[in-house]
């Protein structure tokens, strides 16, 4: 990250650290270790990226909670010089952004197409399960047409938790943990999943496209969730607000996603954020639930889990959750 770069992540988490309040030019200065001129022009540059950053003369800059906009213009202002995103489609709310890009692609639609959304009506997760999605979530899905086999297009989904991980981490500051295959936790709750999709082509058995589904809660508050969820899921920043905007979130995950591709760079960092390695679990999706302990994660994204009986399995689906000894079912 270069030095304007690193002024407006500093600026950012500055803001954010102040719950709405303003921030003199000359106090974000003394802070930054900066000029007033390089916080006016880092807060700009924010500003143009679609951050809900607000200035006045006489008060100085604040975040403005519910001033966030979700554009396609803002999506496309927050992306790196040369990302190969093509089509943007920006919904406030939408059935699924993984179903209307499903649409899109077998309309033919092109690698790196992403449908971005602030609400989804028909948000789906793994084994069928609905996925809520309230106001102050960011959900997106990218399509992507890889030319590798199937076996090699099941990094995706590893790939993509990455790809969370970084964004996030750049623009919050937060650090992310991963619950093998597609959760993300930070402060002990799930505030991410992942569902990717395949389309294949039934002659060739080849894939037509992948559809990478991401929904990640930024200011969703405990009541948005409702009761059910309310202590299992979590956001990073509950009620707002936050030092980034929904756009430039989206178009960062997309951005480190299609980055990473479909080898196995994404292996090493996604080892580092196991939140399951070295821990019993109980594992379901697999038959009936049976415990075993997680050893590691293979060079294919596989678990290894080590069974009750001695024997060692590497699981390439299913679900687990931690357990704090091997105990019983």
């Amino acid at each position: 990250m270069g030095k304007h770069g690193s002024t407006q992540q500093a600026l950012l988490q500055a803001l954010a650290s102040c719950g709405g309040r303003p921030l003199s030019g000359q106090a974000l200065a003394q802070q930054l270790g900066v000029s007033r001129s390089a916080v006016w022009k880092a807060a700009r540059e924010l500003q143009n990226r679609g951050y809900p950053i607000q200035g006045a003369s006489g008060q100085g800059y604040w975040l403005a909670e519910g001033n966030d906009p979700l554009t396609e213009q803002a999506v496309r202002a927050a992306l790196p010089p040369g990302c190969p995103i093509g089509l943007v489609e920006v919904h406030e709310e939408i059935d699924s952004t993984n179903m209307a890009a499903k649409r899109l692609g077998l309309a033919g639609a092109p690698s790196g197409t992403l449908v971005v959304a602030g609400r989804q009506k028909q948000g789906r997760g793994r084994l069928g399960r609905t996925f809520v999605s309230p106001p102050g979530g960011v959900y997106l899905s990218l399509l992507l047409r890889p030319a590798v086999a199937a076996p090699d297009a099941l990094t995706a989904t590893g790939a993509a938790a990455v790809a969370v991980c970084r964004a996030v981490e750049e623009l919050t500051r937060c650090s992310l943990a991963i619950k093998w295959v597609n959760d993300l936790f930070y402060g002990g709750k799930k505030v991410c999943g992942i569902l990717t999709e395949a389309v294949t082509d039934f002659e060739s058995g080849r894939i037509d496209f992948l559809v990478v589904g991401i929904g990640i809660n930024l200011t969703t508050t405990p009541e948005q969730f409702g009761p059910e969820l309310a202590s299992i899921a979590g956001s990073l920043f509950p009620g707002g607000p936050s030092p980034c905007g929904r756009a430039a979130l989206a178009a960062s995950i997309a951005a480190h996603l299609l980055s990473l591709g479909f080898g196995h760079d994404y292996l090493t960092e996604y080892r580092q954020r196991s939140l399951v390695v070295g821990h019993w679990l109980t594992v379901t999706g697999d038959g009936d639930p049976y415990i075993a302990k997680a050893l590691a994660i293979d060079d294919e994204g596989r678990l290894v889990i080590q069974l009750p009986t001695g024997g060692q399995k590497a699981l390439r689906f299913g679900e687990v959750s931690t357990r704090p000894s091997p105990g019983s079912l």
